[in-house]
């Protein structure tokens, strides 16, 4: 069994998620880093390049593409809008979203457009949030309200993987 993390870029999915490998005893995958790795190009190159529509199917092989077994896998901000996908992950994981407020992501994403973030032209970040909030929740099993501090967050999805185990 996977544990799948998805959220906004910026509500630290990397970052748990190699804590809560750690803490778990499980393996940890980041699907940002495998498509980097599949085309050989930081994720704001293969945008600028590509566009946003191919971009999502890059990322939909990526998904399908994971083989993996006892992973925590952080997947990229956009994974949600790739349901093949999300569907393939979800058949052997429990998916948790790191709901982070609005006004700590802004904190945190003071340049957004150099993240490789898909985005439309002159979208904000508020838009953004308000646009993938419905997927995020669409696709989630367990919903963790993240605060800010990884060590909590990490504690919080381990009692909720719990309880959902029980």
């Amino acid at each position: 069994m996977n544990v799948i993390l998805t959220g906004m870029p910026g509500a630290g999915k990397s970052t748990v998620g190699v804590l809560l490998a750690k803490s778990l005893g499980m393996a940890f995958t980041d699907t940002d880093l495998l498509l980097q790795t599949a085309t050989g190009k930081k994720l704001i190159d293969i945008l600028a390049e590509s566009g946003a529509e191919e971009f999502e199917e890059l990322e939909n092989k990526v998904l399908l593409g994971i083989d993996a077994d006892d992973t925590v896998i952080a997947t990229g901000g956009s994974a949600v809008f790739c349901e093949s996908g999300m569907a393939h992950l979800k058949a052997d994981g429990i998916c948790v979203y790191l709901d982070v407020p609005l006004p700590l992501l802004e904190k945190r994403l003071t340049n957004i457009r150099t993240r490789g973030v898909v985005m439309k032209e002159g979208e904000t970040l508020a838009q953004l949030f308000e646009e993938r909030r419905p997927y995020y929740e669409k696709y989630a099993d367990i919903t963790v309200k993240e605060k800010g501090n990884p060590e909590e967050t990490v504690t919080a999805v381990v009692k909720a993987l719990e309880c959902a185990r029980k």
